[in-house]
């Protein structure tokens, strides 16, 4: 086979994150700060020697090439969709892979063959880059058939993945060397690296025609029709109302919960996790940003045992409270439910544990308490809080999407409900960003009526009063869900409707 000038191992370009070629950014061991000793030294030899022989297939580029110029009609439309320039790891045949892509993009009905494509190497001046005219023309002789198009690319894109490890790992031990002030910060950058290839290589899904989409439809409405009305297409939260309403959560659902400060969310979201876990027995993943796993365990074990809080915080339990926490205990001790309360959590981070969690036990819920306590510093320090709320709640919603989990987030409204009569919330009080109200499937705000009576008798006469407004529902009716709340046990429970209590179709 004819070889490019660019297959050398002593040619010096290398494709950088975008394709483009460029000098390896990694920087030799002198550069290093001094100090660093003979291990830096070492890292730098072995990054050097990494980049004379990185992973690349010279045969499968050329081959993927020859296919795209033998059916431009059917391979190039596929090569759009799977493949990138990053992916030849050779210039020159990545300079024709962009070109092709170009005269497919501009010429009518995507028409091209061998001479406009030399042609047009030659009027950007790159012709000699590629290998000159032969080369070009060699490509047709590579392949009698497209058939194995898959494998091809398949090959590039594992060289690919392998080639971004080492460059990313290269840097990232390079800039450790060089002491990064802020280690958490780097930390998280390095993950980012890694996300990022693994989105590169794997966020492209298969197009689904109708009839795949309505057979697959079909089935599901046959289990629901065959459940006699006693299922549900989700996951049950354990308050029949709102099941009601949203026929069960949903995998990639995000479910924002959002309250004023002491409303009660954390116990409402606990209630429904052990709605889900302990009587559903369904795996669940909570990331708790303000409280530590004893704290919410403590809550669940009281909300479960209907004993005080105060009781059992103060050390005055009676000789019947005991037992009874203990057996709910041992209830509790085997339920499928995962706790991590790191605090200051960045959304990265806590992608990566869900993904974990997802392959080591199969979650099929994330509880988040909450949202504004989530952190992505790189996008928080060059753009403002804002912008980083925004990234935080795409990132929710894509895991919610990549797992396929109903994610339930909880969210801080703003002041605003304290001083509107009534106290009533509205989907605008959500704090620090309207992407939250934009990316949640639902979004459910939860007033205790009693924080909001003009008087003492009032008061009284709304205690335990509880309301979650379903302010938007993506595929279903908005409305109110009647509860009521034992402030003791910290247990939210359904409450009856009356005549104003409904929802909206």
């Amino acid at each position: 086979m004819p070889q490019s000038p660019a297959d050398s191992p002593q040619n010096p370009a290398v494709p950088n994150q975008s394709g483009t070629s460029q000098s390896h950014a990694t920087p030799p061991a002198g550069s290093l700060k001094s100090g660093v000793g003979e291990a830096a030294k070492k890292i730098s030899d072995a990054a050097d020697e990494a980049l004379r022989s990185m992973p690349l297939s010279s045969e499968a580029e050329r081959a993927v090439l020859s296919c795209m110029l033998l059916d431009p009609h059917v391979i190039i439309p596929k090569a759009v969709e799977h493949l990138g320039p990053g992916f030849f790891y050779i210039p020159g045949h990545r300079i024709i892979f962009e070109t092709i892509l170009h005269l497919y993009k501009t010429r009518p009905n995507g028409d091209l063959d061998i001479i406009t494509l030399t042609a047009e190497l030659t009027d950007r001046g790159q012709i000699d880059a590629v290998g000159g005219p032969q080369f070009v023309s060699d490509l047709l002789d590579e392949l009698p058939t497209t058939s194995l198009w898959e494998h091809y690319t398949e090959i590039l894109k594992s060289k690919f993945i392998l080639r971004r490890v080492i460059q990313d790992c290269t840097e990232s031990a390079a800039l450790a060397y060089d002491r990064p002030e802020d280690a958490a910060v780097f930390l998280d950058s390095v993950e980012k690296r890694i996300f990022k290839i693994r989105d590169e290589t794997e966020n492209s899904k298969e197009i689904k025609d109708m009839q795949e989409i309505v057979m697959d439809l079909v089935e599901t409405i046959e289990e629901l029709y065959n459940s006699d009305g006693t299922g549900s297409a989700g996951i049950s939260s354990g308050f029949p109302d709102l099941d009601e309403m949203t026929n069960g959560f949903h995998g990639g659902e995000m479910i924002v919960i959002a309250a004023r400060p002491s409303m009660g969310k954390t116990s409402f979201a606990m209630n429904i996790v052990e709605n889900v876990a302990i009587e559903g027995d369904t795996a669940v993943a909570v990331f708790s940003l303000e409280m530590s796993s004893e704290q919410l365990v403590q809550r669940v074990l009281c909300s479960r045992s209907k004993i005080q809080m105060q009781k059992l915080r103060g050390g005055f339990l009676s000789k019947s409270d005991f037992p009874k926490l203990m057996h709910f205990a041992a209830q509790m001790q085997n339920a499928p439910i995962w706790i991590d309360d790191t605090p200051g959590i960045s959304i990265n981070e806590l992608q990566a544990k869900a993904r974990r969690l997802k392959q080591q036990h199969d979650i099929k819920m994330i509880m988040i308490d909450y949202l504004q306590l989530l952190k992505s510093p790189d996008t928080g320090k060059r753009d403002g809080r804002e912008k980083e709320v925004a990234e935080i709640s795409g990132g929710l919603k894509g895991i919610a999407k990549e797992l396929n989990v109903p994610v339930i987030v909880l969210a801080q409204l703003n002041r605003q409900p304290d001083a509107r009569s009534g106290g009533t919330p509205k989907m605008s009080d959500l704090r620090e960003s309207g992407a939250i109200e934009q990316d949640a499937d639902l979004v459910g705000l939860l007033m205790r009526d009693k924080y909001y009576a003009e008087s003492e008798e009032e008061r009284e006469e709304k205690e335990g009063l509880a309301k979650l407004i379903i302010a938007k529902q993506r595929n279903g009716p908005t409305g109110e869900v009647p509860l009521t709340f034992n402030e003791a046990s910290m247990r939210f429970e359904t409450r009856a409707k009356s005549d104003g209590d409904g929802f909206d179709h």
